[in-house]
């Protein structure tokens, strides 16, 4: 095709576009106008959607002409091809690569920071890691690289088109990210088909459905548009009905138009009337069957060239594409210069389909068993070119089950090299089309493991049913039964199926013999029966662990891990605090966690650290808890790991900073749990923990409205978890209740709340305050039993024993005590609570104190306390507290 050939069929695929094309003018001159201003560029969203041929190519062609015009921005481009989608992160590396590719690995190093190890992989620039990436934490490491491009240098303005043909994994960093373009220098513009929007992501089909952004869709052509092409190739003279067939055959099609009457001038077509019934036929000719027939007549070698390049797919190496269609360099040269004849194909060092239109005929034309030897053949070119199992993978899809264990082995190869990436889709489609071939008896459970596995870190519904089939076959090896049960169940806990997590491994550990297996089941099988808010059998199970403990000196991680249960239990149970915290210490090495059981080990999980460090929050060990926490934060952000787990860390950070008072700092690590967690869909248990744990902050700093506005927009209702949380769900939505006022149902929810607890002999006073908070709410009607319940969750805490525990009890008991005990009990409260690391509560305490105080006519000591009440309340960012205290030293005067 020569450039004025190429100018025309461009130009008359922008025409009737003056809307579409103003749209864009606006956008980029406002986008690029404000950065040429000095002005940080308002970055968004534009959509343009339509059916095949009707010119959304040209169109983004045109936007990327207009932005690299203006100046001020850098252009980057990407186009979906339904040949490559099975590529993982296949349109946002051709974003990128022209980018990074220029880059020194210093420069590189420079731009990603640390996600160069996380997020590099999956753009091509870092060789994977051993174990699996999290596929957010990918996407959120390509959110920093990108936000760097846009904010070190000029503003950027990503271009995608066949945005519906993205593969899965670029297609969710895409929708993900889309929800930040306000606030960066980016523009974004996609073009896609409306009916062909993948199935896999309705995210995107939201994002591109016109909720925030209406798209802008493409319509045919009119009659006197094509009537206009028409002159504009063929002369002034083409009369009116020639050009009105046009239009009919075409159906004002774009593409299919520009091609009719190119070949109408190829024909050398008179355009009159007499010469319209030839249309027809020649229209044919561009789709279909009629494009097949044409590329027949080209001869064999050159169809066999085009089938090659259709197998292909994108960015087409003349070189590869002439070893499949078994021709010389110097033939496939002559193929390639046909087809550009032609108009089927473009481009000279990468060859690429002047249309998908034509690409998806060629590749449908190819016989099916042409097809899948090409394929076979692609496959083991792109090996031996050096560029591994997953690059050769797309094409290994493609070939038909041969009971092939080579091919099976290929396959989940590129899996492992898919997982790496933080691709588990990609992964499981190698895996399924193993499955298919099918593998050898010896291989069929280890790859169903694997199956299973794939989807640990983002789908435990899928893990549960893969791994359930791999354990149900028998010649699964033994010490993978053992790992495999042990994931099982971790799926089951994160999918909130506790009973079954303990139910899978305790029968699993009916029939593993006596050694290290046997006692990771054992823990597991605790572990999870451990963390049920309506365990049956409670306290006879954590007699057992505890019997089982009590012999342990945690020589190994097995022992160290029931050790760790043993003593969350008994924080649970408000056992002694210091018997509790031995125990807890004999789960550590020399202070420190195990190097076998850190944050990111995938031979226990998360949950041993994560209750280890609960233990410590609760038992007034908050310097031990601060360090877990910071290192759990730390450790997930390292690998990338940035779902729910390191949701679950910032929830573990900002329960630390509650229980030391700085209810600032902690509110703005739970509410980033809480947005890390709600990207991963509602109702999981993490989300409960951050929800229950940011309610009790704000109730603590006095923002009740803003309490019952985040249980109200998390769901925060019955039925509650059924995983323990911190602090117990049903407790804090009685608190919640009595601080609304609400009293009759507080009393209710807290009397069912304390039902369960005491039936388990779950009585920590800081965890579930039931107690003190049902006693407050029936102090005016039953101030008898009300009397009752504080004394005996001050016995509660005395048994416990912590500082905090005892202090903040005798605080709340003595707004109920009788007649001139309660400024002893205040005194006592604030002696507690000056030794506590637990800032807030001391605040309390003297505000509080200060009170009682001044009721008693002790107006300067009253002074003292509460001058020193409203600093601390202050500091700790507890305005409920700050402003009583205001109020109390305006009544003494001050």
């Amino acid at each position: 095709m020569t450039g004025h050939q190429h100018e025309q069929r461009h130009s008359a695929a922008l025409f009737e576009r003056e809307k579409e094309i103003a749209a864009a003018e606006q956008a980029v001159d406002s986008f690029c106008g404000r950065a040429a201003e000095g002005d940080a560029p308002l970055g968004g969203l534009l959509l343009y959607s339509g059916a095949a041929g009707l010119g959304k190519t040209a169109l983004l062609a045109e936007v990327r002409r207009i932005a690299m015009e203006r100046g001020h921005c850098t252009v980057l481009a990407a186009r979906g091809s339904e040949s490559v989608r099975s590529v993982p992160f296949h349109v946002v590396r051709q974003l990128l690569q022209p980018a990074i590719a220029p880059m020194s690995t210093a420069e590189r190093r420079d731009l990603f920071g640390s996600w160069y190890d996380i997020a590099g992989p999956a753009l091509g620039v870092a060789p994977p890691g051993e174990r699996q990436a999290d596929p957010q934490g990918v996407r959120d490491g390509i959110d920093w690289v990108i936000t760097r491009l846009a904010r070190r240098g000029e503003p950027l303005v990503l271009v995608i088109d066949d945005a519906h043909w993205a593969d899965p994994e670029s297609l969710a960093w895409l929708t993900s990210f889309a929800v930040r373009l306000p606030e960066l220098p980016l523009l974004v513009v996609l073009s896609y088909r409306p009916d062909e929007l993948p199935e896999h992501d309705p995210a995107f089909a939201d994002l591109v459905g016109g909720r925030d952004v209406r798209p802008a869709a493409l319509r045919e052509l009119t009659p006197a548009a094509v009537a206009e092409l028409v002159r504009m190739a063929l002369g002034d003279g083409a009369d009116a009905p020639f050009c009105r067939e046009v239009w009919a055959v075409t159906g004002g099609n774009p593409y299919e138009a520009v091609e009719l009457i190119a070949k109408a001038r190829d024909r050398a077509i008179e355009p009159v009337e007499d010469c319209a019934a030839l249309l027809r036929g020649l229209g044919a000719e561009a789709r279909g069957n009629g494009l097949v027939t044409r590329l027949a007549g080209l001869g064999a070698e050159v169809t066999r060239f085009a089938w090659a390049a259709a197998v292909l797919g994108t960015e087409i190496s003349p070189r590869l594409a002439a070893n499949l269609a078994a021709v010389s360099p110097a033939t496939a040269a002559e193929c390639a210069d046909r087809l550009r004849e032609a108009r089927i194909l473009t481009g000279s060092s990468d060859l690429e389909f002047v249309h998908p239109l034509i690409a998806t005929a060629i590749y449908q034309a190819i016989p099916a068993a042409t097809r899948t030897a090409m394929h076979g053949q692609a496959a083991w070119a792109v090996t031996q070119a050096g560029h591994g199992p997953a690059a050769a993978a797309r094409h290994l899809l493609e070939v038909h089950p041969e009971d092939d264990p080579q091919l099976v082995r290929q396959l989940r190869a590129a899996a492992r090299e898919h997982l790496a990436v933080g691709a588990p889709h990609a992964a499981r489609r190698c895996l399924e089309r193993a499955l298919e071939e099918p593998p050898p008896d010896e291989e069929r459970a280890a790859l169903l493991y694997e199956f299973g596995c794939s989807a640990l870190l983002t789908s435990p519904h899928t893990t549960i049913g893969h791994l359930r089939e791999a354990l149900a076959l028998p010649d699964l090896p033994e010490e993978l039964r053992v790992d495999a049960t042990y994931r099982l169940s971790q799926a089951y806990g994160h999918n909130s199926q506790l009973p079954e997590a303990a139910e899978v491994v305790a029968v699993e550990a009916a029939r593993t013999p006596t050694g290290p297996g046997l006692m990771r089941l054992q823990v597991a099988h605790y572990l999870w029966r451990s963390m049920q808010v309506e365990e049956v059998d409670s306290v006879s199970r954590a007699q057992r662990v505890a019997d089982i403990a009590d012999r342990l000196d945690g020589h190994d991680d097995a022992e160290r891990a029931l050790l760790a249960l043993r003593a969350f239990d008994g924080m649970l149970r408000g056992e002694n605090a210091l018997r509790v915290t031995e125990v807890n210490d004999r789960a550590l090495v020399d202070g420190r966690l195990a190097p076998g059981m850190g944050w990111t080990n995938t031979e226990w999980g998360f949950e041993i650290p994560s209750i280890i460090c609960l233990t410590f929050a609760y038992t007034d060990r908050l310097d031990h808890a601060e360090e877990l926490s910071e290192e759990a934060v730390r450790a997930f952000e390292i690998s990338g790991w940035s779902g729910a787990h390191l949701a679950f860390a910032h929830d573990l950070a900002g329960l630390v900073h509650r229980r030391r008072g700085r209810l600032e700092v902690a509110e703005t690590f739970l509410r980033e749990g809480l947005r890390l967690a709600g990207r991963l869909g509602p109702g999981l248990p993490v989300q409960w923990d951050g929800t229950c744990l940011l309610i009790d902050t704000l109730l603590a700093r006095g923002h009740v409205a803003e309490a019952q506005a985040v249980a109200e927009a998390n769901s925060f209702r019955a039925p509650y978890s059924p995983a323990i949380v911190m602090p117990d769900a049903a407790c804090l939505a009685g608190r919640l209740l009595l601080a609304r006022g609400r009293r009759a149902e507080a009393v209710a929810e807290l009397e069912a709340a304390g039902r369960q607890l005491a039936e388990r002999g779950r009585n920590n006073t800081l965890w579930a305050p039931w107690a003190l908070d049902l006693a407050e709410a029936l102090a005016e009607e039953d101030p008898e039993r009300a009397r009752a319940l504080s004394t005996e969750a001050v016995q509660q805490a005395a048994r416990f024993g912590t500082d905090t525990a005892m202090g903040e009890a005798l605080r709340r008991a003595a707004a109920l005590a009788e007649e001139g005990k309660a400024l002893s009990m205040l005194e006592c409260a604030v002696g507690h609570l000056s030794l506590s690391p637990s800032r807030y509560e001391y605040a309390a305490a003297l505000v509080d104190h200060g009170a009682a105080l001044r009721l008693d006519g002790q107006c300067a000591r009253a002074a003292e306390q509460l001058g020193q009440g409203l600093d601390l309340a202050e500091l700790c960012g507890a305005d409920g507290v700050a402003k009583k205290a205001r109020e109390e030293l305006a009544a003494v005067g001050l």
